[in-house]
């Protein structure tokens, strides 16, 4: 029996040293031949979309989910996980409007997109932590971030049409 032991032993030694050479020469494979080389200038993130667009197609629909949190409040884990991707839509969605390509100036615009980062930011830990009311109370902070950007940006914002 010692001896099918020490057999077994010496088998699964064997099959694991395999399974690392074998891993070794696969992983060699799959490294880019330019590895480790710095990114070519062609390849910087370019916007696909139009500022319009991100805000009709991402930032209003995810962020209204935050703001009528109290009257839609997530009942299962899935709607839960649902709220916390639109709440770092959000808050990733300011990353997106700083690139070159959306970005307006270098200050107020910067300024403004912080705000609702910070604001995204906060939803999405609340939403991690299925904090209603948490949520709730930074309905003002995320709501102020629309408010000061698009007074700065939108002619006639809030003077009717």
């Amino acid at each position: 029996m010692l001896d099918n032991i020490a057999h077994l032993a010496k088998s699964t030694a064997l099959s694991r040293i395999a399974v690392a050479v074998a891993l070794t020469a696969c992983l060699g494979f799959a490294v880019p031949a330019d590895a480790g080389q710095s990114p070519q200038p062609g390849g910087a993130a370019a916007p696909v979309g139009t500022v319009s667009e991100l805000m009709a197609k991402i930032i209003y629909p995810a962020s209204d989910a935050i703001f009528y949190v109290t009257t839609r409040t997530p009942a299962s884990d899935a709607e839960w996980n649902d709220l916390q991707g639109k709440a770092l839509m959000v808050a990733e969605s300011a990353n997106l409007l700083i690139m070159p390509g959306h970005r307006r100036d270098e200050v107020r615009w910067l300024a403004d997109a912080r705000l609702m980062r910070d604001a995204g930011a906060a939803a999405f830990k609340a939403a991690k932590a299925k904090n209603v009311d948490a949520l709730a109370d930074l309905n003002d902070a995320l709501y102020q971030s629309c408010v000061t950007c698009h007074q700065d940006y939108r002619p006639n914002y809030g003077r009717g049409r």
